[in-house]
């Protein structure tokens, strides 16, 4: 799965690569939908915003086993209004850019 995803090469999947293939598999249906179900894959607790450590446990399930480095740069890129967690509105920018 690495292989598939880590565009760059770099051993990790970045967030936007992540982004990439969350796109891909949601080619061909309701694009609103599929973000908002990706959304959700991510908001464990349903507060409507991702936690560093919700970011942390997708990603592990994925089976990508990201240092802590790595999460907090995920979280970084994606987290415009710099309070710790990611909400709908940034994910689906990030999407919009991937």
């Amino acid at each position: 799965m690495l292989n598939e995803v880590d565009a760059d090469g770099s051993g990790a999947i970045e967030f936007n690569e992540f982004l990439n293939m969350m796109a891909r598999k949601g080619a061909g249906s309701d694009p609103e939908k599929e973000l908002r179900e990706a959304f959700k894959v991510f908001d464990r607790d349903g507060t409507g915003t991702i936690s560093r450590d919700e970011l942390r446990h997708v990603m592990k399930s994925l089976g990508e086993n990201l240092t802590e480095d790595e999460i907090d740069e995920m979280l970084k890129m994606a987290d415009k209004d710099g309070d710790g967690t990611i909400d709908y509105s940034e994910f689906a920018e990030i999407m919009a850019h991937k």
